[in-house]
């Protein structure tokens, strides 16, 4: 008699880890790129009187994409749909780092540029990130 098995299959890990990553060290870059373009421009970098090094965009960006690539791993094991769950999660969780930056103390230019990092970091990573999941 044999007993009935349930087979799930997930995405190997490794493309996922190699693409999250890479995808944060590209947007880490694009992060601070514009960041330098802004402070270049004249866009102060500074909330609440304290600047940002422009290094600190690429540093939180890298920070924050392995947290949605440790979402997405979690996700690739977890559930039925990987991928459209992980693009609903991350895009709600985009819109809300939008908050923070809304209500800060800096200049409505500032809080634009702020705002406009986030957009670009969301808009390379999840893509990157949710194609090498599972549909």
């Amino acid at each position: 008699m044999s007993v009935p098995t349930t087979v799930t299959t997930t995405a190997p890990a490794k493309p996922l880890i190699i693409g999250g990553l890479a995808a944060a060290a590209v947007a880490a870059a694009a992060t601070a790129a514009l960041a330098a373009a802004g402070d270049f421009a004249g866009i102060s970098l500074a909330v609440g009187g304290v600047p940002i090094p422009v290094s600190g965009f690429a540093l939180l960006t890298v920070i924050f994409s392995v947290v949605g690539l440790v979402l997405a791993l979690v996700l690739a094991r977890s559930a039925r749909r990987p991928r459209a769950a992980f693009v609903r999660i991350t895009i709600v969780l985009a819109a809300l780092s939008l908050v923070p930056d809304v209500l800060a103390d800096a200049s409505a230019a500032t809080k634009a540029l702020l705002m406009l990092t986030h957009v670009v970091a969301a808009a390379i990573v999840i893509p990157a990130v949710a194609r090498r999941l599972s549909a």
